[in-house]
């Protein structure tokens, strides 16, 4: 098994009414490839600033993340960018679909935005169909429940393949039977897509669904 992440010494500052806010401090640790890492914490540990470094969304103040053995802080924006759209999928708590496209548009779209040519028919239909949705393709988000929006989120962050899914809480306004499935989905696209997942929560009744358990306290990793 490999490592997919590498996070060495990071850290990150922000300026707050005239000094300094460490939101980071000397982060340090390996994300295993085609594994379910959850960061877990408090609101306010700094489980999203994190994630939005890993995914290129955000420089850190010090220190290096690898992926896959690059160093993504020395990448210019235009590389960070198509690193973005190619090699993560995101899914955060808000699912943000675009409301006048149906299920299967909203998959297909994202597949577009990633620059994947060719029909994507076939790969749409299987993405759906993997998180359980093959029936509701022509829904619009407006007709899903919240767990199903969530799902078409989730399918459309994997439809273009990327080697890393970045799930920022994206259990936090589901119920904890749904949060439950959602985060069985996840393993199961880890062993059927081989994708690394990396998932924040602050839920404890989802700890033990993670193969490796991160646990962040003000900025600090204490576990």
């Amino acid at each position: 098994m490999g490592t997919a992440v590498e996070i060495i010494g990071v850290g990150r500052d922000f300026p707050m009414n005239g000094t300094t806010f460490c939101a980071l401090n000397n982060i340090h640790m390996e994300i295993p490839q085609g594994k379910l890492t959850i960061l877990r914490g408090k609101s306010g540990s700094g489980k999203t600033t994190l994630m939005n470094l890993v995914g290129a969304l955000d420089l850190p103040t010090r220190g290096t993340i690898l992926i896959e053995g690059e160093d993504i802080t020395r990448l210019s924006e235009r590389k960070r960018e198509t690193l973005r759209r190619t090699k993560f999928g995101f899914v955060f708590q808000s699912v943000s679909l675009i409301p006048t496209m149906n299920a299967y548009q909203n998959v297909e779209y994202a597949m577009r935005m990633a620059g994947i040519r060719g029909n994507h028919k076939e790969r749409v239909e299987n993405c759906l169909k993997m998180v359980g949705l093959g029936n509701r393709m022509t829904h619009m988000p407006a007709e899903l429940s919240g767990g199903e929006q969530q799902r078409v989120a989730i399918a459309r962050a994997i439809a273009h393949g990327p080697g890393i899914l970045l799930a920022d809480e994206p259990t936090a306004e589901l119920d904890s039977a749904m949060a439950a499935e959602v985060t069985e989905l996840f393993k199961r696209m880890t062993r059927q897509e081989g994708v690394t997942i990396i998932m924040t929560t602050h839920d404890v009744g989802l700890m033990d669904a993670g193969d490796m358990i991160v646990e962040l306290q003000d900025g600090e990793q204490v576990g």
